[in-house]
């Protein structure tokens, strides 16, 4: 994108029927949501951004499933449906917020091989609970420097798989990398909103 979005620049885009959008997806597209939960709020509060989470979309055509890759506080690294979002993503009810899905350019067979590869093999590492208020500290006190482990928040995970995958998006100049900074990267272009 290259550019910052405003939360109700987000709310204006308009919202595309999903079984239109799911037929275009590829392996390797961004899945980013601006949630209207506590934890989302206080991450776009932090990051001034609308963006509270990112993950991987990777399209499954032998079995017709579209997953994302993710990173969540109560499970850690896993896969999940993205329809997930739309039905059921707590008791039968969709997920509270906005959902647009991003494309990055140039991303090859070797690229969804490296990204699924190193996805896959850090399935069940933590979500780094303690990350977004290291983040807060370094925003706002200019203490600490990002240590890298195996806890991930959504962004570093998406940031390990592409980096790995040989396509690095810029860290944050304070030590971090979050949705924010994935989304502003001029490798991605706008898919469409699912939510």
């Amino acid at each position: 994108m290259a550019a910052h979005i405003e939360s109700k620049d987000v709310k204006t885009l308009p919202v595309l029927p999903y079984p239109e959008v799911r037929a275009q997806l590829k392996s390797g597209d961004l899945f980013f949501a601006s949630g209207d939960y506590l934890l989302s709020k206080a991450i776009q509060k932090v990051t001034g951004s609308p963006w509270s989470h990112v993950g991987i979309v990777f399209r499954l055509a032998t079995i017709d499933r579209v997953l994302l890759l993710e990173s969540v506080e109560d499970s850690g690294v896993r896969f999940a449906p993205l329809s997930k979002y739309l039905h059921d993503y707590e008791d039968g009810r969709p997920y509270k917020g906005r959902a647009v899905l991003a494309r990055c350019k140039d991303v090859t067979a070797a690229t969804v091989t490296g990204l699924s590869t190193f996805g896959i093999d850090e399935l069940t590492q933590p979500y780094d609970k303690d990350e977004v208020a290291k983040i807060l500290a370094r925003i706002t006190l200019g203490l600490g420097r990002k240590e890298r482990d195996r806890e991930y928040i959504c962004s570093e995970l998406v940031y390990e798989c592409f980096s790995r995958a040989g396509k690095e998006f810029a860290y944050n100049p304070k030590g971090f990398v979050s949705p924010e900074d994935v989304w502003v990267d001029d490798k991605l272009s706008l898919v469409g909103r699912i939510l």
